[in-house]
């Protein structure tokens, strides 16, 4: 809440700072705009942006900076020491802050005051139960060390919020205060401003390219860790998955894997050529009619969450097959294949209709731009016109379909909820589509889920599948880039 009172009035500032630099600037000239070296809406704009941009600047860098400093200080000076010897220290540190937010909630709430927080004692109070009637989990019972080093985490989180703001508005009145007084008719203020729009959008630009280096390292150091305690030979070329948290256990990617591939590969066989078919016909043979209302039909299944797709596979694709492949000699075809509603059939052909308005509607819109002229060049030589599609069509809109396809399969490697209800939970090889299996995905939110020791190899071994699920994309994308450049030196 603070943070949102802080941008609030940095937002302020820097709009009465435009209008009193566009002001200051009138001024100078006399209320001649002819006279200013730049229009009055650049003086103002400079005011306000030298205003806001610092600050903000500052508040984002303190907010990622102060929890690390804290934690680490808490870490150095108590928690090191107090951890217990079947546990870490980052697991202490979890209910570190889970306690210090509960205290916070309950003061906020009226249910405490700050001089009771400071009386609280762990022997008087069950402060675990306290704190689970606000909605704040803990694992186990709160020890009297731990409940000391939440108020020292809380205190120096307020100090840190006092300083943060203090430092925040120093910055905008600086920058108010420095721009506002080089605000005159001469100062060429439209150069500023240019450059430093231009350098937001380079920022802006550059984001993506700092998220995702950021993300690679973030699950590269975690696995690192990973590695540090399990062996690598097992992770990659094992053939069994078995997580024990009480030790000894067998986590080989390799059946997840194959569970990941085979669904998505039912998924793509069903969502691209009925996508891609779709495609076709709403772009050269529907009408104008039929195409608007056939397009948003088709692409309102993009806006359905997946949990509502799983829940059709789990209760109407998975009976369906169940009736067909597996009640012996009730079934429609008098054999027994599949023994429950969830398989890996069932999930990909739910998934693969999820992904048909990603597969038709990027297709659609690639193959209607392409150019005309070259339909009519192909028709004026004697083509048909499903020869023209065939011939010319496809293969000059090729890149964007392959790219369309590599969203749909990128897409489909990274789903859990459709393969959570549909395809089940057992990590296996088998080359049977009505057989259960699972995907690197659902395994890596099971071993994150719950109270688990960050430590364990268990819970670091999700860092390691989404770094080799990562691997896997990036490989998608390097073939996809591959085959694109292939065809385009073929029809360019």
């Amino acid at each position: 809440m603070a943070t949102f009172w802080i941008i609030t009035c940095l937002f302020l500032l820097s709009t009465a700072g435009f209008f009193l630099g566009r002001r200051r600037a009138l001024t100078s000239a006399k209320g001649q705009v002819p006279l200013l070296h730049s229009l009055p809406a650049y003086y103002g704009f400079y005011v306000a942006l030298s205003t806001l941009v610092p600050s903000l600047a500052v508040l984002a860098i303190w907010l990622l900076a102060q929890p690390m400093f804290i934690e680490t200080r808490i870490t150095a000076m108590i928690l090191a020491d107090l951890a217990p010897q079947n546990t870490s220290v980052g697991l202490v540190m979890s209910d570190v802050r889970r306690i210090a937010e509960g205290i916070d909630i309950a003061v906020t709430q009226g249910l405490m005051t700050d001089s009771e927080i400071q009386r609280l004692s762990v022997e008087t109070i069950d402060l675990r139960a306290r704190l689970g009637e606000l909605g704040i989990a803990l694992g186990s019972d709160v020890l009297p060390e731990i409940l000391m080093a939440a108020r020292g985490y809380r205190e120096m989180s307020d100090d840190g919020r006092l300083m943060m703001t203090l430092v925040v508005a120093l910055m905008a009145m600086v920058g108010f205060a420095r721009s506002y007084g080089q605000t005159h008719k001469d100062f060429r203020a439209r150069n500023v401003v240019e450059r430093g729009v231009m350098a937001l959008l380079i920022l802006a630009a550059s984001l993506a390219i700092l998220s995702t280096i950021g993300i690679v390292f973030s699950m590269l150091f975690e696995t690192v860790n990973f590695f540090g305690l399990h062996n690598w030979r097992d992770f990659f070329f094992g053939t069994s998955w078995a997580p024990n948290f009480r030790g000894d256990s067998a986590l080989s990617m390799l059946p997840l894997l194959w569970g990941t591939i085979y669904i998505s590969l039912i998924a793509l066989l069903v969502a691209v050529p009925v996508g891609l078919f779709a495609a076709i016909y709403l772009s050269e043979y529907a009408g104008a009619k039929t195409r608007s209302v056939a397009k948003p039909l088709l692409e309102i299944l993009a806006g359905i969450p997946t949990i509502v797709y799983g829940l059709f596979a789990l209760l109407t694709v998975g009976p369906i097959l169940v009736r067909i492949f597996g009640r012996g000699d009730d079934g429609l075809l008098g054999v027994e294949w599949m023994s429950g509603a969830t398989s890996v059939l069932t999930a990909g052909l739910v998934m693969g209709i999820m992904l048909i308005p990603f597969v038709s509607s990027l297709s659609d819109d690639i193959i209607n731009a392409v150019p005309q002229s070259m339909r009519d060049g192909s028709l004026g030589l004697g083509a048909t016109k499903s020869e023209t599609i065939r011939q010319v069509v496809i293969p000059a809109a090729l890149p964007g379909i392959v790219g369309a396809i590599l969203l749909a399969a990128s897409r489909a490697i990274g789903e859990t909820m459709i393969v959570v209800m549909g395809a089940g939970a057992i990590a296996k090889f088998s080359a049977n589509p009505l057989d259960s299996m699972t995907t690197i995905t659902t395994r890596i939110v099971s071993q994150l889920t719950g109270d688990t020791d960050f430590a364990s190899p268990e819970t670091l071994v999700a860092f390691a599948l989404g770094l080799s699920l990562f691997a896997l994309t990036l490989g998608l994308n390097i073939l996809a880039l591959y085959i694109v450049r292939t065809y385009r030196e073929q029809y360019d």
